[in-house]
Parts: structure tokens; sequence; C-alpha cells
């Protein structure tokens, strides 16, 4: 039997289990800091104080510098472009011959021996889609040359920039086409017919070569703004050597005597010089005149 103390202190230990067996989750406790925690807000440097609305402080700082409107930004440019990429990919496809023919029409003075030898359809094609390209090219180019060297025409140009690109587009192809009238016109006075169509093949061919040069031009002059004159220098240059590659194509075949030699070099200064000057004045004009 338990001694007397011994029940005692079994009875102690049972009050003390019931006591603690208690639930407690009904029990409320009083929050030790109604208000805020003015120690943690004083050390914290992150957290940001409230004023006396409760809203945040505003914030001090430089207004934010708005981003200028370029082509590669602009819908209109770019889907002209993109449209030009297109019939060319679609014209490819049948008339990739051309393409690996184009070397030759570019330096060869061979008269033709085959009456099949001219071009098809699908060759025809993708020569479009070829100097349709090169003309985007050069109607992309045209305007930024005027944006970077005629900065007085700037607010005018990105006041429509689609219409102005789609403009001087226009002007390239209008200058291509009155090339081509100009030397079938010198061809038919000057030479035979079969001779002719040497010398516009090289000329086709030389502008068809000049596009697919100018498409890494201008893909960096569109993404790379700050390299926009390197590139329209680059662009410049290679024009000049394709229109190089084709006069000396054009001397070859027509280079007989002293005389003709005389008339080469006024080719040289109405067909080549003077039409240059020409369009790039007219240019400038249409775009003083010209409100989009």
């Amino acid at each position: 039997m338990p001694s007397h103390s011994a029940q005692q202190h079994i009875a102690s230990a049972d009050t003390t289990a019931d006591t603690t067996a208690v639930d407690t989750s009904q029990l409320f406790h009083a929050p030790l800091y109604t208000d805020s925690f003015p120690s943690l807000m004083s050390a914290d440097s992150i957290a940001t104080p409230l004023n006396a609305t409760g809203t945040l402080k505003p914030v001090n700082g430089e207004p934010a510098t708005p981003r200028g409107h370029s082509l590669i930004h602009d819908t209109g440019s770019m889907a002209l472009l993109l449209a030009a990429l297109f019939f060319l990919v679609v014209s490819y496809r049948t008339g990739y011959k051309y393409l690996e023919g184009l070397m030759h029409n570019m330096f060869s003075v061979r008269r033709r021996e085959s009456l099949f030898e001219d071009y098809t359809v699908k060759e025809t094609q993708i020569l479009s889609a070829l100097i349709a390209l090169t003309c985007t090219f050069e109607g992309l180019l045209i305007y930024q040359g005027i944006m970077l060297w005629h900065p007085s025409l700037s607010d005018r140009l990105q006041h429509a920039m689609s219409w102005h690109v789609l403009l001087f587009v226009g002007v390239a192809v209008v200058f291509y086409l009155l090339q081509l009238l100009f030397y079938n016109v010198l061809g038919y006075i000057f030479s035979d017919k079969e001779s002719t169509r040497v010398w516009i093949d090289g000329f086709k061919a030389s502008q068809s070569l000049l596009g697919l040069l100018l498409f890494p031009v201008v893909a960096i002059s569109l993404t790379l703004p700050s390299l926009c004159e390197i590139m329209l220098i680059s662009a410049i240059i290679l024009y000049i050597c394709t229109r190089i590659i084709f006069i000396c194509k054009g001397f070859r075949i027509f280079y007989s005597n002293l005389l003709s030699l005389v008339y080469f070099i006024l080719y040289l200064c109405g067909v080549e010089i003077v039409p240059l000057i020409a369009i790039y004045g007219v240019t400038i004009k249409l775009c003083n005149l010209i409100t989009f």
C-alpha cells in the first residue's frame, strides 16, 4: 500500500495534468504593438514610410526621354519590306536558274547562239522580284540618307514615314524604268538588236546583284542606327561598283574605234552622271513640296 505522502503526490500530478489539458485555442492574447513597429521601421532602410494621408511619398526624378520613331518601328515601311522579301522567296522556287546565270549576265558579252536562251516566264518573275527588292532597299536608304544629311527635312519626313518611304521607292522604280528606256533607245540608235539585248541583260543583272548586296547593309542600318552613316556610305560604294561593272561591259560591247570612244564619253555624262544629279534634286524638291 502506498504511503500517505505518495498518494498526495499522485493526486497533485493528476490535478496538474488536468490543468495542462485545458483547450487554449479560445484564449485571447493582447497584442504587444497596437500601432506599428517603430523600432523595426526606423532600422529598415528598404521600407518606405507613409505620409499623413496613408499614401506613398512621391519619388523625385527626371522625366523619361522619348524614343525617336525609326523605320524599324514603322508598320508601313516594314510591311513594304516584308512584301518585297516574300515576293522574292516565292519566285525563287521556280526561277532559281536566273540566279545561277547572274554572273554570266553581268560580265559576258557573248551574243545569243540559240533562240531558246531568252528569259522564261519563271526567270522573268524572279528578275522582277529582285528589281522590286532593289528599289525597296534604295527607297529605305534614300529616306535614311535624307534624315541624316538633311536634318531640316527630318520633321516633315517623320510626320508620315510610310508615305515618304513609299514615295522614295516609287522614285527608285521610275529611275530604273527611265534608265531601261534610255538604254533601249541608245542601243536602237547606235547598235544592233543583239548587242543591245546583251547590254540590257547586264544592266538588269547589275541591279539584281545590287539588291542582294544591299540586304546586309539595310539590315544593319535598320537594327543599329549608330552605324547608319557607315552603311549609307557602304551602299553608295556598292552602287558605284555595280555601275562600273555595267559600264565596262558596255565599253566591251560597243567600242570599235575612236569615234565610238567619243560616243561612250558622251554616254557616261548624259546617261550615268546627269540623271543621278537630276534625280537627287527631284527627290529633295518632292520632300519640300509634297505634304502627307
